[in-house]
């Protein structure tokens, strides 16, 4: 995720777990891991979200993205929501959250005012509390953007509901150019396997390897779009965003499509990453102003183009902020690249402008999980310990202060104490962590 809608900051925090409160403010109405749990035959790796735990929030919380009622402000160090059931995945949005629980129901809260919690939250205060979204189907994997959010049910269906937005602002969630304040299911042909979430686009990966994209493609996120129907689709019309469409690579003499398939794909915020049948080559389209692909030049990319500097590498997780990427590696090593303002990188301070290729966090080993903020980032070990770095105005990343973080620190905090975090979900001014109690550590 990325350049999220932002809201002013709240007064600073002063003690290491001190909540800040506010009176009532006006709210406002309705109107990293992730991994499929289905079965798969293209072998992507099974989910891992099988592991119970609670949920913590910290960060900015005037729009009541923490879950923790309408007069908490803001927090440094991880709290405790209060949710009826134990939960299996997290994920952080541009202003909401949202999680699913054993059951396969999704709660949400946070910024309803585009539609991204599913539910009503016309009664004061209720966006600020978790609630229940109503779904027909079991849901086994979330997503979350700036103003939307994605589902997908066990039987490999895509609902979502909420809006994306481009540089003119709302631009819709379905082809007529509505806002979804409800669920709403995505035609697609296909089973779907995976789905991952950018800021406002969506990709979808289907049992058969094919990969479906839709939402804004300004920056060439969609990888279908030609540049001059990028913005709202032109004389096409926005439909050509906004309904789902395979992503089709160019023939070796560029005169054709080739019809090459799949085994991953991941969304940065406003680009997206995915991985070839065989695991061995890395492709990606979109943004790339700082660099965070890793393909020479700073230009956008609208079509898929090799990684080569990614490529021949197993890659488990490849996360992205508004300007640089994490990429996880299958055996547990860090790699960063982007831009290094404010220590989004983790190289530390004498690294503050761009790194144009991987480069390795050595400091960080036996990684299970990566995360990124707009310009945060995070990484989990296996052993459940929690890294942050990056900004720190918006006291994401559990530390003592709000300074920024150049290196990999340890986050902390009273409700980490006795705790293993299983997964962090960075948002646009918070963060969520999945965590469980040390003493129900059972292997996975």
């Amino acid at each position: 995720m990325a350049l999220f809608k932002t809201r002013k900051r709240a007064a600073d925090s002063t003690a290491d777990d001190v909540i800040k409160t506010k009176s009532r403010r006006a709210w406002p109405k309705a109107s990293d891991v992730t991994e499929p749990q289905v079965q798969r035959k293209l072998g992507v790796q099974p989910s891992c979200r099988t592991v119970e735990g609670v949920v913590l929030v910290l960060g900015q919380g005037d729009t009541g993205q923490l879950g923790l009622g309408q007069d908490v402000m803001e927090r440094k160090k991880p709290g405790l929501v209060a949710i009826q059931d134990k939960v299996i995945d997290v994920c952080a949005g541009g202003m909401h959250t949202v999680v699913l629980t054993v059951k396969g129901e999704v709660w949400s809260w946070g910024c309803n005012d585009e539609g991204a919690l599913g539910r009503d939250t016309s009664e004061i205060g209720t966006e600020t509390v978790p609630g229940k979204v109503e779904l027909s189907s079991k849901i086994a994997q979330l997503g979350a953007g700036d103003s939307h959010t994605i589902a997908l049910t066990t039987d490999g269906r895509v609902w979502c509901w909420g809006t994306f937005r481009d540089n003119n602002g709302q631009f819709g969630l379905t082809s007529d150019g509505k806002v979804q304040p409800r669920p709403v299911e995505i035609p697609l042909s296909a089973r779907v396997l995976k789905i991952s979430s950018g800021e406002s686009h969506v990709a979808c990966l289907t049992e058969d390897g094919d990969l479906y994209t839709f939402g804004c493609g300004e920056q060439g996120e969609l990888g279908r779009i030609a540049e001059c129907f990028t913005v709202r689709g032109g004389r096409k019309g926005r439909s050509l965003l906004l309904d789902p469409a395979p992503v089709r690579m160019k023939g070796k003499m560029g005169s054709r499509k080739s019809h090459m398939k799949f085994a991953d794909v991941f969304c940065g915020s406003h680009n997206t990453f995915a991985i070839s049948d065989d695991k061995e080559d890395v492709y990606a389209f979109g943004m790339n102003n700082y660099y965070q692909m890793g393909l020479d030049g700073d230009a956008a990319r609208y079509v898929p183009e090799k990684v080569e500097s990614l490529s021949g590498k197993r890659w488990t997780q490849i996360v992205g902020g508004q300007h640089h990427t994490v990429a996880l590696s299958a055996d547990g090593e860090v790699y960063v690249m982007g831009r290094g303002q404010y220590g989004r990188l983790g190289l530390g301070e004498d690294m503050d402008k761009e790194v144009t290729k991987p480069t390795q966090l050595t400091e960080l080993r036996n990684i299970c999980g990566v995360a990124t903020g707009s310009s945060v980032s995070f990484a989990v070990t296996k052993n459940g310990e929690p890294y942050s770095w990056g900004m720190g105005t918006n006291l994401q990343l559990a530390q003592s202060n709000d300074d920024d973080v150049w290196v990999p620190t340890k986050m902390t905090g009273r409700q980490l104490e006795n705790r293993d975090v299983v997964l962090v979900s960075g948002g646009g001014q918070h963060t969520v962590m999945l965590a469980r109690d040390k003493d129900n550590i059972t292997a996975a």
